[in-house]
């Protein structure tokens, strides 16, 4: 097993020299902590608050407990013990000197709120997301994803090009640092495993659970609707509970960052588009084992072929923005005429449609709906097709051919 350098790193030692504290969130296993222990210096002390005795101390004493632990400091799992943005706050204001605190949490609402209500303005916030394409198969410095032609150009140098079974190879390994990297090499042992850890600690701290299977029934129903149209009540039938409930364990999914939505584009000469946001899994491993798919060659074929590289496409081009601490504002696009757009990147005052596609020679009739966003008050920009061609190519000088490898 090897460390697998992680793209965030270059922003969490610029952003260290500047705060005196750092906060990384992200989901559970995707290597807050080994990352850190990884840059971190030998006169940094470390706790975890997943010791139970530590945890006690910060949520009773959080006074003692800041005392007991000399600084520089690495505070792991700290939304377990919340009472210490407080005191950490007055340390702040005291003086303390950049860098003076590290910070992870893997409940990144309720962290980044108590965070940002005692800490605004001394803290810098990270997402940290679970392994990119580039991380794991690419080269050199990475990139926001862009349609411009000259940041196309740079990321078909820092790629790997694979082919349409690489790509789903790619997409039933998944992205979580335990498995790809070769520490544990039993897939269906680790992702059951990781299934159970996250029932057990992080929904029993969000919702009172009388059934976990029922719970776990729930996240697989879930998966098997990964990149569509969120329909609450389809998925609440699978399990046999309430709509109500459904939307209750639909956020705390959304809150732990097991899922997350891109929202419809709309504005106001765009009246006729549609409200209901599209749901993804942030882990497409995670899909294909909830969803019992055995290997990539039978993912590769099966029903959610689409839908899941939909889903693959979508949280690399975010993954891309996470790790460059940059927000990324993206959308999707359908109207109440059936047409639209996988994704809708806006950027510098433009809006940049791309189609995703499993072909190798798309047509130009894939963008076609793209002219719709010009009744839109945002200009519209260049945009892309997002397919298995293995090189970059052109439909027209507006609309590129983008091999999906390049993301």
């Amino acid at each position: 097993m090897s460390y697998i350098k992680r793209d965030i790193e270059s922003k969490i030692i610029s952003l260290t020299k500047e705060y005196p504290c750092i906060l990384i969130t992200g989901p559970r296993q995707v290597g807050k902590t080994t990352v850190l222990h990884h840059l971190m210096a030998s006169d940094r002390n470390y706790v975890t608050l997943d010791d139970l005795e530590e945890r006690k101390l910060a949520k009773t004493d959080p006074v003692l407990f800041l005392q007991m632990h000399d600084l520089p400091l690495f505070i792991d799992e700290v939304q377990y013990a919340p009472e210490l943005f407080s005191y950490i706050k007055i340390a702040i204001d005291n003086g303390a000197a950049p860098g003076s605190f590290w910070l992870t949490a893997s409940e990144a609402f309720r962290t980044m709120g108590l965070a940002q209500e005692s800490l605004a303005g001394r803290t810098a916030i990270l997402h940290m997301p679970s392994l990119s394409q580039h991380e794991i198969y690419g080269s050199g410095v990475n990139t926001p994803f862009s349609v411009e032609l000259s940041a196309l150009k740079i990321r078909r140098v820092t790629g790997t090009v694979t082919n349409i079974e690489g790509i789903y190879q790619r997409i039933w390994n998944g992205s979580l640092p335990g498995y790809v990297s070769g520490k544990f090499t039993d897939r269906d042992v680790f992702y059951f495993s990781y299934l159970q850890t996250y029932i057990d600690r992080d929904v029993s701290e969000l919702v009172a659970l009388t059934d976990k299977l029922l719970f776990q029934d729930f996240v697989r129903a879930a998966a098997c609707r990964a990149g569509q149209m969120l329909n609450v009540h389809d998925i609440a039938q699978d399990v046999g509970v309430s709509d109500d409930t459904a939307k209750r364990w639909l956020q705390v999914l959304e809150k732990s960052d097991i899922i997350f939505y891109l929202r419809p584009y709309s504005n106001n000469l765009l009246k006729r588009t549609v409200k209901t946001p599209k749901m993804y899994f942030f882990d497409t491993g995670l899909v294909a084992y909830l969803t019992r798919y055995s290997s990539p060659e039978i993912l590769q074929n099966g029903a959610i072929n689409g839908a899941i590289l939909e889903n693959f496409v979508v949280a690399e081009i975010l993954k891309s923005y996470q790790n460059n601490a940059q927000d990324c504002l993206l959308w999707y696009y359908r109207d109440k005429s059936s047409n639209e757009i996988d994704m809708v990147i806006e950027s510098d005052d433009q809006l940049h449609p791309l189609e995703i596609k499993r072909s190798v020679n798309p047509g130009s009739e894939l963008v076609g709906a793209f002219s719709i966003l010009d009744k839109g008050s945002v200009p519209r920009g260049t945009g892309a097709v997002l397919c298995m061609r293995p090189e970059l190519s052109a439909i027209n000088a507006q609309n590129y051919i983008v091999p999906i490898w390049m993301i």
